[in-house]
């Protein structure tokens, strides 16, 4: 926008009435379901822009201290390096393993203490001890209303507070203590999901590659200063069980809790505050923003938001579209704030006080209406950018400093010798064909091509031509452009040639021999043609760039090199080039999709910065066979295609007084201090942002947010889509644990974590992501076992309860895990670059995956959706609920794992797979497909129920039976995130060792 401003400037806050109209509702006393604490951006997208900045490591919020630490293997998104040992997992299973709550417990007469734990008898749970209410202290709370409860429930451990010697620890990091040393190494799991505490897993076993060290001594954090006031606390306990003298309690693992339901999006920021916009489109990891600069530091975790600003509604619901004319948008005259649900109306209609800066702003004549007895406008009910959170604004001409681009595809195809043999230039050049007819933008598309191998080939698609001519240039070090006025096409007009061009481009080339890639140069080519009017580049790689400008050198091949300071350097490019054409390609709006298929080294960390700083995205198909995985191919490149894609877009966070957005996560390039770049996004892209404040002490109530996205649409419109939310101030540390959202949390410790690997060792992104739950669980503790007398009771927020499994997942994720032995360089960089752009609920199902048995099922059930409901649910991710009689799909959002147990029906398989599952020794060779039969009719109409809940990725099935190793441990056992496996703690372990760092004094 023409007059855009880069900063929100401080004035006073307009004043609110106070959020917290009314007490909290009555607490329940079920386990893990109490309210409290649980036991256990935008500019003209068009104008020429200031030295642009890189979303890189150097943008992250200042490193939180760490503690270096060994951690076992893990793996996601493919297959580890090294083949595990079949017996590293145990290999009997159990009967199916489910969640059943415990019973509630009674509270005994007021008054009545908190009875101690009991003595250690057994690994066996014991009985619940019976909850305590504990009368309120007082505490200073500036809100009018009250609050809330705030009830927890607390874990009684059989164990006293182990306070072990201190070790001597390493320069600038805090002690370490020694773990128990009893994990089982298992095999790396693919790109998993997982749940998991915060504690550190012990150190992975030597023959890992991995050098063991002492697990750290976190120090804890000073108590809250004064009492809690207004608190009803009901406390639950769960009994731990321990053999006298043994290192490990034991713990009822059923009664643990899990994310089984997925992703929940919160509730109380909506029913607080109705006119917010959607949880989809905007999360705060805390919906509770503190008052002053002592209570932000109190509070360890990430304060932030997630925002998804071109979300999806599952149920179809679209934003709502106003168009001004020639009025002109409404927004404030001095912040630039868009009108929106909470600003106020007064002077009988004729001014308008701005949320953001409270400044007082007329209102045009056209725009006028009067104002009803309550001083709201007559007509609220019919506009919808005041009577809901999120609308689009169509933006006139001052809102643009060119022509609307027109949706643009350029493809640049690696015709090397493996990318014919392995079907890849096959089913690309199919797949384009198929969605000709659906690209967006229609008349206006425009698309070109551009293949290479040691040479580059242009094609002139002129409409006149019968077929396309192909244009060899050689000289990789003097790159031009012949006939640059006929590379790029209006699809409409020469669509005859494009599709005869891509009938003949694999036969082209499937005699070719050549294995050499002369990237660089064409994508240099590439850029010279693009640059006039922006668009989308699609890359399709095969080879690692061996010739001209950009050519990269094995390297990740020496172990010696991890846990060295010198171990980041493989994670990030080897030669400036690559960001270097980043920033050239954004300037010019041209973002870049990866589609990388080598199963030998092609350094995506290289080639992914050209999606990661351009808005783009990296798609990975290592060892891509046709035959295999030319469905999802097919399927992901359509949907790449057809999406609706947001052109030369811009984005800005806005926030009101005393607050601010300081870093930013996710692939753009930041262009000022808070105007994200971003020349094409689609509705799978998210982002995250840090949240500080800038006075010492916030005097507002109420503190708003308003996310802009600038863009293009694909029909020519430049348009301006607006998200605005409120979240109160609280002074109340514990009012900001209740009002924590863990989705968004765990968003953003996953952002800071993968690019913390970027500049640190892996080791210290684990420690720093960990050490920051830690704490804040500690914090939590302090501010009510000392108070209660809670002695060995682990103690923590309801809204909290599920942090510690998904901290410990991501441990075990691909981009963290490990070391050397534990994921290959390419596959570690292309899960990393994934990850930084998966909305929450996405990235919470990677991480904890959803585990289900369907043999029931296909035998009884009908092929109504509904009836699988009753046939199924989902499972802890343990071998325990693994039964041999029994067929499980797991389903991570990226493939389905389909496992056969050793003793299932022979019918039920032979039914599935036309074969004798027990007499096939490799189920890889096995390809899943629909035969004549109900059951297999069920199966594969269950896989697309699947599919379409989630339409971003296709899932592609890898079957795999009880017992078949190593495929077994690689694909689905070590992806069982709750038990130990490649060195690193269970989910029982893990929170034993989570409860003796929290009890640790100061």
């Amino acid at each position: 926008m023409a007059n855009e401003k880069t900063g929100t400037p401080n004035f006073p806050g307009r004043p609110a009435a106070s959020p917290f109209a009314a007490a909290a509702p009555p607490l329940t006393t079920m386990p893990f379901l109490s309210s409290g604490p649980v036991v256990g951006s935008e500019a003209s997208g068009n104008r020429a822009s200031p030295p642009a900045r890189f979303n890189g490591p150097s943008m992250s919020s200042p490193p939180s201290s760490y503690v270096p630490q060994d951690a076992g293997s893990y793996q996601r998104f493919s297959t580890p390096r090294f083949p595990p040992p079949a017996q590293s997992m145990p290999p009997s299973y159990g009967p199916p393993a489910g969640q059943p709550g415990l019973s509630p417990s009674i509270p005994p007469p007021a008054g009545q203490q908190i009875l101690p734990p009991p003595p250690p008898v057994s690994f066996r749970p014991q009985p619940q001890v019976p909850l305590v209410p504990m009368g309120p202290p007082p505490q200073n709370v500036p809100l009018t209303p009250p609050i809330g409860n705030v009830p927890h429930s607390s874990l009684a451990s059989s164990f006293p507070p182990s306070r072990s010697t201190l070790q001597p620890s390493l320069p600038g990091y805090p002690n370490v203590q020694p773990y128990p040393a009893s994990q089982v190494p298992s095999p790396p799991s693919p790109f998993f999901a997982q749940q998991g505490g915060y504690v550190p897993p012990p150190p992975v076993a030597a023959s890992m590659g991995l050098n063991s060290r002492e697990q750290m001594q976190y120090p804890n954090t000073i108590p809250p200063v004064g009492p809690v006031q207004g608190l009803v606390e009901e406390f639950q306990s769960l009994s731990v069980g321990s053999v006298p003298g043994a290192m490990e309690p034991g713990l009822d693992s059923k009664a643990l809790p899990r994310p089984l339901d997925g992703d929940v999006e919160p509730k109380s920021f909506v029913e607080m505050y109705p006119l917010n916009c959607h949880p989809r489109y905007l999360r705060l990891t805390t919906s509770g923003i503190p008052n002053s600069q002592s209570l932000f530091s109190r509070w360890h975790l990430p304060v932030g938001a997630v925002v998804h600003p071109l979300a999806e509604a599952s149920d179809g619901e679209e934003v709502p579209t106003v168009n001004f004319g020639p009025m002109g948008i409404i927004r404030c005259r001095r912040c630039r704030t868009y009108v929106n649900p909470y600003v106020t109306f007064s002077d009988g209609g004729r001014k308008w006080r701005c949320n953001i800066c409270a400044l007082l702003n007329d209102v045009p004549g056209e725009y006028f209406a009067h104002l009803d007895a309550n001083g709201r406008r007559i007509d609220l009910d019919q506009r919808p950018e005041l009577s809901g959170g999120s609308v689009e604004f169509v933006a006139p001409t001052e809102y643009m400093v060119r022509p609307p681009m027109p949706p643009l595809y350029f493809f640049l195809i690696d015709v090397s010798v493996s990318a014919g043999r392995s079907g890849m230039l096959e089913v690309v050049a199919k797949t384009i064909k198929s969605c000709l007819d659906e690209l967006p933008g229609f008349p206006r598309t425009q698309i070109g091509f551009l293949t290479f191998d040691s040479t580059i080939h242009f094609y002139n698609m002129k409409s006149s031509l019968m077929q396309p001519q192909m244009m060899v240039v050689s000289d990789l070090e003097d790159i031009f452009v012949p006939l640059p006025d006929d590379l790029l096409v209006n699809l409409s007009e020469s669509r005859n040639v494009v599709d005869a061009f891509l009938d003949s481009l694999p036969s082209m080339f499937q005699d070719n021999v050549n294995v050499e890639s002369a990237f660089g140069p064409a994508l240099k080519a590439a850029f010279m043609v693009m640059n006039q009017l922006g668009g989308k580049l699609l890359i399709f790689q095969n080879t690692l760039p061996s010739l001209g400008v950009g050519r990269l050198r094995l390297r990740g091949d020496d172990h010696r090199v991890y846990g060295t300071d010198k171990e980041n350097v493989l994670r990030i490019p080897e030669d400036p080039f690559y960001k270097q054409m980043a920033a050239d390609l954004t300037k010019y709006q041209i973002g870049v999709n990866v589609y990388a298929f080598s199963d030998k080294y092609t350094d995506l960390a290289s080639l992914g910065t050209l999606a990661k700083y351009t808005g783009g995205q990296v798609y990975y198909y290592p060892g891509f066979h046709s035959t295999i995985h030319g469905e999802r191919l097919r399927y992901e490149l359509a949907r790449d295609l057809t999406r609706e894609t947001a052109w030369e877009a811009v984005m800005r966070i806005r926030c009101g007084k005393g607050v601010r957005f300081t870093n930013y996560h996710g692939h753009f390039m930041l262009r000022s201090t808070d105007l994200l770049a971003l020349p094409a996004v689609d509705c799978d892209k998210a982002f995250a942002a840090q949240l500080s404040l800038e006075e010492t002490l916030l005097t507002t109530q109420t503190v708003y947010f308003q996310v802009a996205l600038l863009y293009t649409s694909s029909s020519g419109e430049r348009r301006i889509r607006v998200h605005t939310a409120a979240a109160p101030v609280v002074s109340d540390l514990g009012e900001m644990y209740r009002r924590a959202d863990t989705g968004a949390i765990v968003s953003l410790l996953t952002r800071l974590a993968i690019e913390k690997t970027l500049t640190h060792k892996l080791e210290d992104a684990r420690h720093s992501m960990q050490l920051r739950i830690l704490k804040a669980l500690r914090e939590y503790r302090n501010l009510h076992a000392v108070q209660h007398r809670l002695g060995g009771r682990m103690i923590y927020p309801e809204s909290l309860k599920f942090l510690p499994l998904y901290g410990l997942a991501l441990w075990k994720s691909t981009p963290l895990r490990g070391g050397y032995a534990d994921a290959q360089l390419d596959e570690r960089c292309a899960a990393g670059f994934t990850m930084m752009t998966l909305p929450v609920r996405r990235l919470l199902k990677l991480l904890y995956p959803s585990l289900i048995r369907i043999d029931e099922y296909l035998e009884k059930g009908s092929t109504k959706a509904d009836d699988f409901k009753n046939f199924s649910k989902n499972l802890p991710l343990s071998t325990e609920s693994l039964d041999q009689r029994g067929l499980y799909i797991y389903d991570d959002g990226f493939r389905f794992i389909i496992w056969f147990g050793r003793m299932l029906s022979s019918a039920i398989s032979f039914n599935l797979l036309g074969v004798d599952v027990s007499g096939f020794p490799d189920l890889s060779k096995v390809i899943l497909c629909e035969r004549d039969n109900d059951m297999s009719r069920k199966l594969m109409g269950l896989l697309k129920r699947f599919r379409e809940s989630d339409p971003s990725y296709y899932q592609l099935p890898q079957l795999v039976r009880q017992a078949e190793q190593p495929r077994e441990s690689m694909l689905l056992l070590a992806n069982l995130v709750e038990d130990q496996n490649g060195g690193t703690s269970g989910y029982v372990d893990y929170i034993m060792l989570i409860h003796r760092q929290a009890q640790q004094s100061a």
